[in-house]
């Protein structure tokens, strides 16, 4: 199941356990990547160790909340002290709330950019000292087209990405020169559990809302996503940097 390309490189994923972030780990194990499960629940990350180890692949975890300080230092740690190196951070871990300004708490705003914008700082500040040490390497965010484009009633997730996508910008000119090449993957629709959160609407409903705006008319996979990722952590991307690529079945065409 492994490239050769890649036998002996090292991706840790936050929000692995579930998710987008599932998807890019099992992937980027099939390439041939030892794989950091991180995850805030031990039973689904687990399930995705177990997954991974029955295929044959290189895996362990870094259980935590990448909203707590210092757990960005830790997954990094745990990355280079089991399998000697890191290539790649793939920062998947993210979290939504659906409101307008006048309808986000105080608390909702932290929770949301204290998961999407703090926490995907932290990991990729930790993480750089390991991927200069390993001759340089790859950080691959999960953005949004709310990353590209603004959406009502989804004020903090809007602010977050919107931050994710200039950050990405801003840390691929900083160390370009360094062989680290920083990009973002901005999804639309997904088909996955954070599409569905919404309360008070069906799954029927919630798709019902959203294919209109979708011009191939369809909401991807959760792999569809994994797929550009684990592209973007590759050597075969080596002169991509710096981008925030759409996967919106050309929804931020219009």
């Amino acid at each position: 199941m492994s490239n050769t390309t890649n036998t002996n490189r090292v991706a840790l994923v936050t929000g692995a356990s579930s998710g987008i972030g599932r998807a890019c780990a099992l992937r980027l194990a099939a390439d041939g990547f030892a794989v950091v499960v991180g995850g805030r629940n031990a039973d689904r990350a687990g399930a995705v160790i177990d997954e991974i180890s029955a295929a044959g692949g290189t895996v362990t975890t870094a259980l935590g909340d990448v909203a707590e300080p210092g757990y960005g230092e830790a997954a990094v740690a745990t990355a280079v002290g089991t399998f000697g190196r890191l290539d790649v951070l793939v920062n998947a871990a993210g979290v939504i709330t659906r409101a307008d300004a006048e309808g986000t708490s105080d608390e909702e705003w932290y929770r949301v950019m204290s998961t999407n914008v703090d926490g995907l700082f932290r990991t990729s500040r930790a993480a750089l000292p390991a991927l200069r040490s390993a001759g340089g390497g790859a950080i691959v965010n999960i953005s949004s087209t709310n990353g590209l484009v603004g959406a009502a009633g989804l004020a903090a997730y809007c602010a977050s990405k919107g931050a994710v996508t200039n950050l990405t910008r801003a840390m691929a000119l900083d160390h370009a020169a360094e062989g680290i090449r920083v990009n973002a993957v901005c999804p639309g629709a997904v088909d996955t559990h954070m599409l569905y959160s919404e309360r008070d609407r069906t799954v029927d409903e919630v798709r019902a809302i959203n294919l209109p705006d979708i011009p191939e008319g369809r909401i991807p996979v959760a792999e569809e996503v994994a797929h550009l990722v684990a592209f973007l952590a590759d050597d075969r991307s080596r002169h991509v940097n710096g981008a925030n690529l759409s996967v919106d079945g050309g929804y931020t065409a219009a």
